[in-house]
């Protein structure tokens, strides 16, 4: 696997040559959950509240010029319960063909927006901090790179912020496909270090909670 440099606050210079950069947020909330059982493991609770309504609100609490839900599966009751929460959603069709599909729809919903580039995120992510989500975008508009994925320890998690040159790239997604090849074999991608456990926790069954 393709080794990324790790970047820390401190790399960041003075010159912000993308400081008024767009960037639309994306949560991909479109799966069918089967790993998790007869539920819809977005919908179930977390600390009193759904756990994709975890995952929307770290966006939302973030500095995003705007926030779009990609929904699929059980699309009503997402719908429902982000009633509330300041996004929009749009539907993708092709869901079950794969994470690729919802990429793919995300990516074309920032696209309208007149976004220089999209963050990534994903519904069965609750416990991501709005901190780390400030801290990749503040990388991307230091000009860090235009593939840049949060980390932990130096590991690599979500979300990801890809810059408008990779759009393309990404509305050709298909099948389980998601943005990793692109972040990986970008010249310039990199991790931004957050400290924050959460960017690498993802749920797939009740114990992950």
């Amino acid at each position: 696997m393709a080794s990324l440099p790790v970047l820390r606050p401190e790399d960041f210079g003075d010159d912000r040559p993308t400081a008024d950069a767009s960037v639309h947020g994306v949560v991909l909330a479109a799966g069918t959950s089967e790993r998790y059982g007869d539920r819809n493991k977005l919908l179930a609770s977390l600390d009193g509240e759904s756990i994709v309504r975890h995952a929307v609100r770290a966006l939302c609490a973030s500095p995003l010029d705007g926030v779009t839900v990609v929904l699929g599966h059980d699309a009503d009751r997402v719908r429902n319960d982000l009633s509330s929460l300041p996004v929009s959603v749009v539907e993708n069709g092709r869901y079950r063909q794969g994470q690729g599909a919802s990429v793919a729809t995300g990516v074309a919903a920032a696209r309208e927006r007149g976004a220089d580039a999209v963050l990534i995120a994903l519904g069965d992510m609750p416990h991501v901090s709005p901190d780390s989500i400030a801290g990749l975008l503040e990388a991307y508009r230091a000009g860090a790179g235009s593939a840049l994925a949060a980390a932990c320890d130096g590991e690599r998690g979500n979300p990801v912020v890809f810059d408008e040159q990779h759009f393309d790239a990404l509305a050709e997604l298909d099948g389980d496909r998601g943005g990793r090849e692109i972040l990986l074999s970008a010249p310039d991608a990199a991790l931004v270090e957050t400290g924050d456990p959460g960017v690498l926790q993802d749920v797939d069954r009740p114990a992950d909670r």
